[in-house]
C-alpha cells in the first residue's frame, strides 16, 4: 500500500454502482496513504484544505494532495502527484518545506 519508487501520480475516480458514487481503490488508497503513511507538510494557503503537501518519511519525496475537480460535490475525487521540492516551496513556503526536509535529514 506504500508508494513505489517508480510511482509519481495517483489519480482516483468515482464510481457510480447504480445507488450512489463513491470512490474507486485509488481514492481509497490516498485515503490511506495521507492518514497513516504520509507525513503531512503543510496547507496551501489560498486553496486551504484543497490542496495539502505531504512527506514520504521513506525517501523523503514530496506528494501534493489535489482535487482536480473540486467543481464536484465533496470536491470530487483525490489525486495525489509527486512534486520538485522548488515547486513546494514556491507555493507552500521554505519555512514548510526546509524545516520537515532538515528533520528527515537528521534521522
Amino acid at each position: 500500500m506504500n508508494l513505489r519508487p517508480d510511482e509519481t501520480e495517483l489519480v482516483g475516480q468515482w464510481i457510480f454502482d447504480g445507488q450512489r458514487m463513491h470512490g474507486d481503490e485509488t481514492c481509497q488508497r490516498i485515503h490511506h496513504l495521507t492518514k497513516h503513511v504520509l507525513r503531512e507538510l503543510g496547507v496551501s494557503e489560498q486553496w486551504g484544505g484543497w490542496e495539502t503537501l505531504f512527506e514520504d518519511p521513506s525517501d523523503g519525496r514530496l506528494w501534493e494532495r489535489t482535487y482536480p475537480q473540486g467543481h464536484l460535490q465533496g470536491g470530487g475525487p483525490p489525486m495525489l502527484v509527486l512534486i520538485s521540492e522548488d515547486q513546494a516551496i514556491a507555493k507552500y513556503g521554505s519555512d514548510v518545506v526546509s524545516s520537515e526536509q532538515d528533520r528527515h535529514v537528521r534521522k
